[in-house]
């Protein structure tokens, strides 16, 4: 759990001018991976003894085959498509396969251009050391060396694509119920799912295997915060529905976050939860009572695409009163600290989706954009606890950061 100095937090200005610019930037990125890796199919389609067309030929097709997929794939990621669970053949060949190919490309791309980087610079050392020492240039060529280098970075270039396969097929399925014990004030069993995203990636299916694992952890209280859809309102009512089978003794309760607002509207996505009995919690609270004494379940709506207000959120409770804070983004935290939220619960990052763990730190672009990108954090009395979540956001790729159905046994 880390400890954090109350005024340690981002500028929601800030964060939303940084998540723009890095965007368009991976955006520019993944069409020069595009670009580089036709260059490097046109260089290793050498076919001796065929015909300059039949190079030519082919080099078109494999060509084309990546404008395809790249095109395919940049147009599932940005464009809104309410295809309600598509048969399976083609969810895999429409949705899945261009979207690994987009991740698979940039890292690929990449290791191919350090490798052979590191090539030249290998070639112009070794053509200093023969300069400086007068040695003459060797004109024999160990060809089962160059052999062996050239199948290297080939698996190497090959590599990013299965794991964005596995990330894509295994990874983003593969869930944990992540479990911990946090002192409230009141003996509550709550159970968090954050960052649905139901979609072409978060099928009827899937979200039905979710919500048959919050019922087998048989919750007292049962919260949602945001992001239910991934870019289409269509898919709405059937996730809600699904959520709305888990019967947890106090309750289930939600909040909205930044997709809900993009592709919905707040007033849509409210008569949807009003239609299935769950409370939308938007800058305001409920009090339950317990055999231990009351305790309050407030919701804030999203920090960037939708009118926060805390102490609307707040208004009106007893001095003292535990309150668990729903809210999609976690930088509300150090204001909530402040004003004595016990726990604060919030999603929106996915743990980085795609995340490089070193010995001190984790590398992903949430953890570039956020001082709270996953896990347990502490200011005084206060904690905030930020879940991984259980979809993904523009690629259905998962590495390191495994969904996350979270259980917290509050004391």
């Amino acid at each position: 759990m880390m400890e954090l100095n109350p005024g340690m937090a981002f500028s929601p200005v800030y964060l939303e001018i940084f998540s723009s610019a890095g965007r368009i930037l991976v955006f520019f990125v993944a069409i020069l991976a595009q670009i580089y890796l036709i260059a490097r199919i046109r260089q290793t389609f050498r076919f001796p003894r065929r015909s300059g067309s039949f190079r030519s030929r082919a080099v078109a097709a494999a060509g084309t085959a990546v404008v395809l997929l790249f095109a395919l794939g940049g147009y599932v990621m940005a464009t809104p498509i309410s295809w309600v669970d598509p048969p399976r053949a083609v969810q895999l060949l429409m949705f899945y396969l261009p979207a690994v190919w987009v991740v698979g490309s940039i890292s690929s791309a990449l290791i191919l251009i350090i490798f052979r980087g590191a090539g030249d610079l290998g070639r112009r050392a070794a053509r200093i050391r023969r300069e400086h020492t007068g040695k003459p240039v060797e004109a024999v060529v160990d060809t089962g060396r160059r052999r062996f280098l050239q199948a290297g970075a080939g698996a190497m270039a090959v590599a990013p694509f299965v794991l964005s396969g596995y990330g894509a097929a295994y990874a983003g399925r593969a869930y944990e119920v992540r479990e911990l014990a946090l002192p409230f004030g009141r003996t509550l069993r709550v159970v968090q799912l954050t960052d649905i995203h139901a979609g072409l990636f978060m099928t009827r299916q899937d979200l039905r295997r979710y919500a048959d694992q919050v019922i087998a952890l048989q919750p007292d209280l049962f919260v949602l915060t945001g992001d239910y859809i991934t870019n289409s309102i269509a898919f709405l009512p059937e996730c809600v529905e699904e959520m709305a089978r888990v019967s947890a003794r106090y309750g289930t309760f939600a909040t909205l976050g930044n997709h809900d607002h993009w592709y919905t509207g707040p007033g849509d996505a409210m008569a949807v939860f009003r239609q299935y009995g769950i409370p939308l919690l938007r800058n305001t609270h409920r009090v339950i009572h317990t055999p231990e004494g009351p305790f309050a379940v407030a919701g804030i709506d999203d920090l960037h695409a939708g009118q926060p207000d805390l102490e609307a959120a707040l208004r009106g409770l007893t001095p003292g009163i535990p309150t668990i804070l729903l809210s999609h983004r976690p930088e509300i935290f150090p204001e909530a600290a402040e004003q004595g939220v016990a726990l604060t619960l919030a999603g929106h990052y996915h743990g980085g989706q795609i995340k490089l763990s070193l010995p001190k730190r984790a590398i992903s672009v949430a953890h570039l954009r956020s001082p709270y990108p996953e896990g347990l954090y502490r200011i005084d009395e206060s904690r905030l606890y930020v879940s991984r979540g259980i979809g993904t956001s523009l690629t259905p790729v998962r590495l390191n950061a495994r969904p996350e159905v979270t259980l917290l046994n509050l004391t």
